[in-house]
């Protein structure tokens, strides 16, 4: 797992580094720079001409560092200053003096396209205005060339917490960002203009990220392959029972396709029982589909008989995990069944697609307010888990798709108020929200754009929920997972062709590699 930062976190986590530990800065500096150098020398040869685009502040002394340093180690590398030198940071004005006493040529004027290899040491984090000037002209040019490029801790011109260029951005190829992951660089469309990522120690302190957690409450994070240890533990002296019982309230006439995909997932991904409650018409597509799968299957008339729901009510305290939502339709039968399970769930409760669409409409009953109605709110269990696409989200909570995806952390942010509702964003970043915690999805490609992928989502998360995680860790983790089988999806089928069954395929490999 790797900590997720702002840049006001960031500034903090250097400044406590730095004034209450007492690291000097030109160490943390220093070590930056030969960060950036290993970088470069990874993707560079000794032929290559390399240029240190830098301004005057601190990311402009990383720069500066770096070129210094590849030129003492025999590659042709120089400095572009940008920018007043007089109202240079303490540190940048040491810098340039360093590498003007080791001859290291100081430009103010270059033919960037000279150059095979660009290191963009123009702006840093802090920048929170647009870029005009003689800085636009600059990132115009880099941009325009055919060098490959480096940029210092993020790309200039990017917000580090929005995500968005500020009137333009330097579009790298590389970024080498100190200490922790930005937020800018994660979210679209900034993860576009980072290129490749690489996260570099430069010696912050555990103590100073601790303490400024404490003050500034950083609870934003990703996952990477270290945390498929927290998938279900599997134990040698165990039978099904053990692995927790998945109901799979789902699909409807004409729509058996969303039940199969959400159990059959379920059963990829570790339960020991999943039962589909479906119409009798899915029956015997079911039966063919997924044999393993029990079945509970209902007519509009059985929700009409008060012993049939009795039935149904058995069912739904049969379960350890819930899904409700795919293929179910928007009617009044559908809007039965979501209250027996909202009513009745005594196991963590998942919904999705149409069962969110059932319950915007409830929330439209009430006002055109924004957010989810406290009544709506409250009438759901705790850590319910709802995992809503942007359009979805939308009409959940009434408020326009270009405002939510204009800052999908913001939007999270007023979902999980004053709640203990669990928030699954679909998007290409997909955000997961719980109360004050953060969690940004980076597994995944576009061939998942596919009818059925989030089908297959609900029925991991279920699965995970069945075989003992929090709903909390099981929704991180299955949006984590269903990414990366996605991923070996597209590397078997490409992104045109891969279908959502195909994710379902990945997704052994994926959880025993």
């Amino acid at each position: 797992m790797q900590k997720v930062v702002t840049s006001a976190q960031m500034k903090a986590i250097d400044s406590y580094s730095i004034e209450e530990i007492g690291i000097p800065s030109m160490v943390l500096m220093e070590r930056a720079a030969i960060q950036v150098v290993n970088v470069v020398k990874q993707h560079s040869n000794p032929q290559d001409k390399i240029l240190a685009v830098c301004g005057t502040g601190n990311n402009g002394g990383d720069g500066i560092a770096a070129a210094r340093i590849l030129k003492c180690e025999g590659y042709e590398a120089a400095v572009l200053l940008i920018g007043d030198e007089s109202k240079a940071s303490e540190q940048a004005k040491e810098q340039l003096k360093i590498a003007r006493n080791l001859g290291i040529s100081i430009l103010n004027n270059i033919n960037i396209s000279e150059y095979t290899i660009i290191i963009d040491g123009l702006l840093g984090i802090g920048l929170n205005k647009p870029v005009t000037g003689i800085y636009e002209e600059i990132i115009k040019t880099i941009n325009s060339g055919k060098h490959l490029v480096f940029a210092v801790d993020i790309p200039s011109g990017l917000s580090a917490d929005s995500a968005k260029p500020l009137n333009i951005a330097v579009k790298a190829d590389y970024t080498i960002t100190f200490g922790y992951q930005k937020v800018g660089l994660i979210l679209y469309p900034g993860c576009e203009y980072a290129g490749e990522v690489v996260v570099a120690d430069i010696g912050f302190p555990q103590a100073a990220f601790d303490a400024v957690s404490k003050t500034a409450g950083i609870s934003c994070a990703v996952y990477d392959d270290s945390d498929k240890k927290k998938l279900p533990i599997r134990h040698t002296y165990s039978n099904k029972g053990t692995y927790g019982k998945v109901l799979i309230i789902a699909g409807s006439y004409n729509m058996s396709g969303a039940c199969y995909l959400s159990a059959k997932a379920a059963y990829s991904c570790g339960a020991g029982l999943v039962k589909v409650m479906t119409v009798e018409e899915n029956r015997v597509i079911m039966q063919q589909l997924l044999p393993e799968a029990l079945l509970y299957t209902y007519s509009s008339e059985a929700l009409q008989d008060s012993g049939k729901i009795e039935e149904m009510i058995e069912q739904i305290h049969w379960a350890t995990s819930i899904v409700i939502g795919p293929g179910i339709g928007v009617n009044p039968d559908s809007e039965r069944l979501l209250n027996l399970a909202i009513t009745y769930a005594k196991a963590p409760l998942l919904i999705d697609a149409d069962g969110l669409n059932i319950l915007a409409s409830m929330n439209r009953k009430k006002d055109e307010a924004v957010l989810l109605q406290e009544d709506i709110i409250n009438m759901l269990p705790k850590d319910t888990v709802l995992t809503p696409h942007i359009k979805e989200l939308s009409r959940l909570i009434n408020m326009p798709v270009e405002e939510i995806t204009s800052d999908l952390l913001e939007v999270a942010d007023k979902c999980t108020i004053n709640n203990e509702l669990i928030f699954v964003i679909k998007d290409p970043r997909t955000v997961a929200a719980y109360k004050e915690n953060r969690y940004i999805n980076v597994s995944g490609n576009n061939g998942m754009a596919t009818g059925g992928s989030g089908d297959v989502l609900t029925g991991i998360i279920g699965g995970f929920i069945a075989g003992g995680l929090s709903s909390w860790e099981a929704a991180k983790l299955g949006v984590y997972i269903h990414g990366l089988a996605g991923d070996k999806a597209a590397e078997k089928k490409g992104c045109y062709s891969m279908m959502a069954s195909d994710i379902i395929e990945a997704l052994p490999e994926v959880i025993e590699e």
